[in-house]
């Protein structure tokens, strides 16, 4: 179950980086249009705070990666931190933005730290 963990971890880690990558470069491309289901006008209006979110995703990309590679005692404290750290932003974007964030980032996330909690 530990590697189910580690796989786990490192596909939230890798939708977080995507996030980072959509968010802060493509956001007012056509496929960030498509994304969001915005106009370009929206798009281009949210840009600044797209970025400053994308960053945010960044660090918790890089949080989880250092979880992934770091050794114990730390591995197992900084994954429950980090997923958990995700599973509160995905159910507040789920709650204030839109519904799929939930599918997109809580749940895979929250199954990551149930997995990642089972497995110690």
């Amino acid at each position: 179950m530990g590697t189910v963990s580690q796989v786990m971890t490192g596909v939230v880690a890798f939708l977080h980086l995507y996030f980072l990558v959509l968010e802060m470069f493509l956001w007012t491309s056509p496929f960030g249009m498509k994304t969001f289901k915005r106009t370009l006008e929206e798009q281009q209006q949210t840009k600044i705070l797209a970025g400053n979110q994308g960053l945010y995703n960044g660090f918790l990309a890089a949080g989880l990666v250092w979880a992934l590679t770091t050794g114990e005692p730390f591995s197992y404290s900084l994954k429950l931190f980090f997923l958990s750290c995700v599973v509160v932003a995905g159910l507040y974007g789920a709650a204030t933005a839109a519904r799929a964030i939930l599918c997109v980032q809580a749940i895979p996330a929250a199954l990551a730290l149930g997995i990642t909690y089972l497995a110690h």
